[in-house]
């Protein structure tokens, strides 16, 4: 009775918890993209719904594996293909936001990659993988009629191996070997801090689902994606956004607010993209390794391997990159200048603007009004980091697509918004796996987000 009652409880907790779990969590999000085929067959009849069925819809059809949803109409089109799929490509269309079952685009493995549905088809050390449909040069039982997912020849784990996801060979004297698809939490390595971390990983160290930065539940948050554009705020994946000291994310479990997730670090630790300075600062100051030690108005800073008279979580083990010697001013949580905590109990922290900013410091970036389409600034990265390419290089296929003229000059590889997207100034890139990206340019003070 004792153990029907305790089963009884379990799955009433589980039910609990997976109500608050989104559909939209097994999805990638793209803005401002969408999936054309080549001869446009098998496109699903657009349906007016809530994007949350859309995601509901497409995950339980075995024929579909992305859908795009077009929010000005609140419609969507549930689609049989990825980016990854034949004669299938991506193309710009602000009206669109793609989603893409993350199982068939991303290049790792989640547990023991037996929901794996990538291209990968060459095991470790290079050999091909045999086609699961044919029974030479060796024979098996795993038939694609049984296991639909058995596509081509692409590495798959049908069998649950706790090794991961394998392929029988076309080399006759060797039966099977394993694909060597890295798991996601060793895909892409943490380096300091993690606030540059832009990894797959949407599980915490517990084992929990991560809850998307686009939603709101089940816990609400000031993160919001498009009020943060350069912290990748991406799906559901670990992040970032405040300094913490490794990355993390919100739950989908309401009893849990927000968990730490398990990332292994890089071998080498050191700041990206942060020049480092001693006797003047840039941009933020991150990157200054000076030795002010007090604050503006000239009272002393305290040791930040210290925890009087200010309690506080920069400890100099935990941020091994953020120079915390002594009790010098730095900036380890992206504050606008140098700062310090101080030694008078009744003053917490204060800044250093007593060091001076470097002659040859750019400015920080300047803001956007409205969706930016007459942003003219010179900001030429992405969001991502990702430089962006020369507008004359895509100016046909831009021009193309635009059903009035643009606003602005498109000089250089600066971004901007031709296009009037609503998402915010974009550019096209120079990756090649990523067409487009939007800019790191955040709207305005008093802007709606």
């Amino acid at each position: 009775m004792k153990f029907s009652l305790f089963l009884l409880c379990f799955h009433a907790a589980t039910l609990f918890v997976t109500a608050h779990r989104s559909a939209l969590n097994d999805y990638q999000r793209s803005k401002g993209l969408e999936l054309v085929h080549m001869n446009n067959g098998g496109v699903k009849q657009e349906i007016q719904s809530e994007i949350q069925v859309c995601a509901k819809q497409c995950s339980d059809l075995l024929d579909c594996r992305s859908f795009v949803y077009n929010w000005k109409s609140q419609s969507c089109r549930l689609l049989p293909w990825t980016q990854n799929s034949a004669n299938v490509l991506l193309q710009r269309n602000v009206q669109y936001d793609l989603y893409q079952k993350k199982d068939y685009i991303r290049d790792c493995v989640v547990g023991n990659g037996n929901t794996y549905r990538g291209t990968v088809s060459k095991t470790k050390s290079g050999r091909t993988c045999q086609r699961w449909r044919l029974k030479f040069p060796h024979d098996h039982k795993f038939s694609p009629i049984h296991w639909p997912d058995l596509e081509e020849n692409y590495c798959r784990n049908p069998d649950s191996d706790p090794e991961g996801p394998w392929c029988y060979t076309t080399d006759k004297n060797i039966r099977h070997q394993y694909c060597g698809i890295k798991k996601c939490e060793d895909a892409v390595c943490l380096t300091c801090n993690g606030e540059d971390y832009r990894g797959s990983v949407d599980r915490t160290e517990s084992g929990k689902e991560c809850q998307r930065w686009d939603l709101q539940t089940p816990h609400a948050h000031p993160y919001k994606p498009e009020k943060y554009p350069d912290k990748s705020l991406d799906d559901n994946y670990c992040r970032n956004p405040d300094s913490s000291e490794r990355p993390w994310c919100y739950t989908t479990d309401p009893n849990v607010e927000k968990e730490f997730c398990r990332i292994t670090k890089c071998k080498k630790q050191r700041l990206s993209n942060i020049e480092i300075t001693s006797t003047c600062f840039k941009e933020r100051g991150e990157g200054y390794r000076g030795k002010a030690n007090t604050t503006t108005s000239g009272i002393p800073c305290q040791r930040w391997d210290s925890q009087t008279p200010q309690s506080h979580r920069f400890l100099p083990e935990k941020y091994p990159c953020k120079g915390l010697d002594e009790n010098y001013c730095r900036n380890p949580d992206g504050s606008e200048a140098p700062w310090c905590f101080t030694t008078l109990p009744g003053m917490r922290m204060a800044y250093c603007f007593q060091i001076k900013r470097c002659k040859d410091d750019v400015l920080e970036p300047d803001c956007y009004h409205g969706n930016g389409e007459l942003y003219s600034g010179r900001v030429s990265k992405t969001r991502k980091g990702i430089k962006c390419r020369r507008w004359e290089e895509k100016r046909n296929d831009l021009e193309l697509s635009l059903d009035q003229p643009y606003l602005v000059p498109l000089e250089e590889n600066y971004c901007r918004n031709p296009d009037r997207d609503s998402h915010g100034p974009w550019c096209y890139t120079m990756d090649p796996n990523t067409p487009f990206d939007y800019c790191a340019i955040k709207p305005c003070e008093g802007e709606k987000c």
